[in-house]
């Protein structure tokens, strides 16, 4: 018997005792085709809709290309030029115009100073969008603003030491008011102390600097000079940063146990969000300055700065709000069961996974801002839209209606784009969930 049972037992496996190979996926379920037909022909409704807009595409493209590309005239001196070439686009008033278009009314011998900053912007941004660099990359990052500033408006090199003297000013009296009170009052008791500093004594201590010292820096450029996609970035980039930490600082405000401070945030946040952002730009170039003491010079550019960050801020406060509001009670009781106080656990515990549930949200913002930006030619600042009408009153392009709008609409498109895709990187890049 134990013959038969053993003999049964090397004839019939029922275990298998080594790997089988992997097979391919079946051919209807991989390539172009099957995409095709899982996306585009799934289903009859499906099919219709595809054939329905695709038609409409084929149509616009039939229409739009010639004048877009293949009769595009690319190099003319004039508009009356173009027309003598080919009927189609004049994108020489681009290929002619390029530089006003970028810099505006910026001195061409300096354009190495706002490209030079153009690049170092990455550079800057890189730590902060890849974990893989070094984290010391985090000094030049914060050291950027002030080294933007400078190579782009120039004048002495006192005014940018004597700013970081300020920021040293108010982390003093932030260390200070946080050993008294707490520390959301602390943040805010800092950024006051460094307003103040603006306000009131910065332009005489620059002075001041310049006549013991000498005018130490490079040539200065004035702001009515700056124009073009330059401006766009300069606000652009400007609000994004600014509005992100202070967002975050308005958003833990707002939920602060302190009645003032929670009064303050909420009274900030729901006047700037019923206010629309147009209102608050006439505000910053036409009212702002009788409410300054007087002989108070306050540029431009700066005041439309503050403005749109101003702005940004408050709809990122809800942003990051909502994000707050979106994590278990639980997060809250284990940071309190840790031992914790609010600073440790608002900054490794709760900051974190509401950033993280906040992103896309975040990002619609920056994008929404970077598009906002165009505002300002109702102010008369020359951004990409507002110099469009001195070129157009060159009587050499006088006529020139699409390819202007076309460009910038192109360049505004490549940017947004770019930060939406990283959005969406990063999000897979930070997803710990399970889905199925």
């Amino acid at each position: 018997m134990s013959d038969t049972h053993s003999h049964t037992s090397n004839n019939i496996a029922y275990v298998a005792d080594q790997s089988l190979p992997e097979l391919p996926a079946p051919i209807n379920t991989r390539g172009p085709i099957a995409w095709v037909r899982q996306n585009l022909f799934s289903t009859w409704r499906d099919s219709i809709l595809t054939i329905v807009f695709g038609y409409l595409i084929v149509v616009a493209v039939m229409k739009l290309a010639p004048w877009l590309l293949f009769n595009a005239t690319w190099d003319a001196n004039s508009l009356r030029e173009c027309r003598e070439i080919n009927t189609g686009a004049c994108f020489a008033v681009v290929n002619r115009r390029l530089n006003q278009l970028l810099f505006g009314f910026y001195p061409s011998h300096l354009y190495w100073r706002p490209i030079l900053t153009f690049f170092l912007m990455f550079v800057a941004f890189a730590p902060m969008l890849h974990d893989n660099l070094p984290r010391k990359l985090l000094w030049f990052t914060a050291a950027f603003p002030l080294l933007a500033y400078w190579l782009i408006w120039g004048g002495p090199v006192w005014s940018i030491v004597l700013v970081v003297a300020a920021l040293v000013w108010g982390y003093f009296v932030f260390r200070f008011v946080s050993s008294l009170a707490n520390q959301t009052a602390a943040i805010f008791a800092g950024i006051a102390a460094v307003l103040l500093w603006f306000l009131i004594a910065h332009d005489d201590a620059v002075q001041l600097f310049v006549s013991v010292f000498g005018s130490v820096g490079l040539e200065p450029v004035e702001s009515a000079k700056l124009g073009g996609f330059l401006l766009t970035f300069v606000v652009g980039v400007t609000g994004i940063v600014g509005s992100l930490p202070l967002g975050i600082l308005l958003a833990l405000g707002r939920q602060s146990d302190m009645p003032v401070v929670k009064m303050i945030c909420v009274g900030f946040i729901e006047f700037i969000r019923g206010v629309p952002l147009i209102t608050l730009l006439f505000v910053a170039s036409v009212l702002l300055n009788y409410f300054l003491p007087p002989g108070t010079t306050f540029d431009i550019i700066l005041r439309v700065l503050i403005m749109v960050t101003l702005f940004a801020s408050a709809y990122m406060a809800e942003v990051i709000r909502g994000g707050l509001a979106a994590l278990p009670r639980g997060q809250y009781e284990a940071a309190d069961a840790l031992g914790m106080n609010y600073s440790l656990s608002t900054r490794f515990i709760i900051l974190p996974q509401a950033l993280k549930i906040s992103i896309p949200g975040i990002v619609n913002t920056f994008i929404g801002l970077f598009k906002d930006t165009t505002l300002v030619s109702i102010i008369g600042l020359l951004d990409p839209i507002g110099i469009m009408q001195p070129i157009r009153s060159d009587q050499n392009w006088n006529g020139i209606i699409w390819e202007l709008p076309i460009f910038a609409g192109l360049v505004f498109f490549v940017f947004c784009f770019t930060m939406s895709r990283y959005s969406m990187y990063f999000e897979r890049k930070l997803d710990t969930g399970h889905r199925n």
